[in-house]
């Protein structure tokens, strides 16, 4: 599930996603609202009108449980289509690892927003990252792309779905700036992370001797 092409990058990146996660983390711990940045960057979606609004809450649907299982069910049947089940594995397991990882740090971040809902990193741009940086994977993976094609495809969809989810967070006022960023980074450490285990369990099993099954009854 990690292209030879994209593990040469991939996985710097998610160190340095790593750390800004950690240190927005704790720049904004504890803390009940905005910062610096998050003004600056609101700013920029002050102007969206109520078309901007409605888009905003038609991609915020992608993320809530119902939007959200309809991507991951069509993606995982198109993956089984195209025979590339480590593909929809991943579809599950970088999703589904991502949302908890971001449910997780919420309690340990303890930052809030409208009196008390506890707001970073956020889940919702978290889960769009995940999926389109798990589709972006399977992708390049089964269509053989090279470094520079294959690198394009999973840095544009992490980067336009992790910007589309974040700006619709930020317009609704579910989320502050930082802590969509935060999901998105989030995504970035937990998709290849995810990549890399199902490549390791899949070299296993592969390279397990016929006949080493467990056995059923006799």
């Amino acid at each position: 599930m990690l292209p030879p092409s994209s593990r040469p990058w991939l996985g710097p990146v998610a160190v340095l996603a790593a750390l800004l996660g950690a240190l927005l983390g704790l720049r904004y711990a504890g803390a009940d609202g905005p910062g610096a940045l998050d003004t600056r960057l609101r700013a920029a979606t002050d102007a969206a009108g109520p078309a901007g609004w409605h888009l905003a809450r038609a991609t915020d649907f992608l993320g809530e449980p119902l939007g959200a299982a309809a991507l991951v069910a069509a993606a995982v049947t198109a993956s089984l289509l195209l025979r590339h089940p480590r593909a929809a594995v991943l579809v599950v397991a970088g999703t589904g690892l991502t949302v908890a990882a971001t449910t997780l740090l919420k309690p340990l971040v303890g930052r809030t927003i409208h009196g008390g809902f506890l707001s970073y990193p956020s889940g919702h741009t978290g889960f769009l990252t995940a999926f389109a940086l798990a589709v972006a994977l399977g992708a390049a993976g089964r269509f053989r792309l090279g470094r520079t094609a294959g690198g394009c495809l999973v840095l544009a969809a992490a980067l336009l779905a992790g910007a589309a989810m974040g700006w619709a967070q930020v317009v609704t006022g579910a989320h502050y700036p930082t802590d969509a960023l935060g999901g998105w980074c989030t995504a970035l450490v937990v998709v290849p992370a995810a990549a890399w285990l199902i490549d390791r369990a899949a070299a296993g099993e592969a390279g397990r001797p016929a006949g080493t099954g467990r056995r059923g009854p006799a």
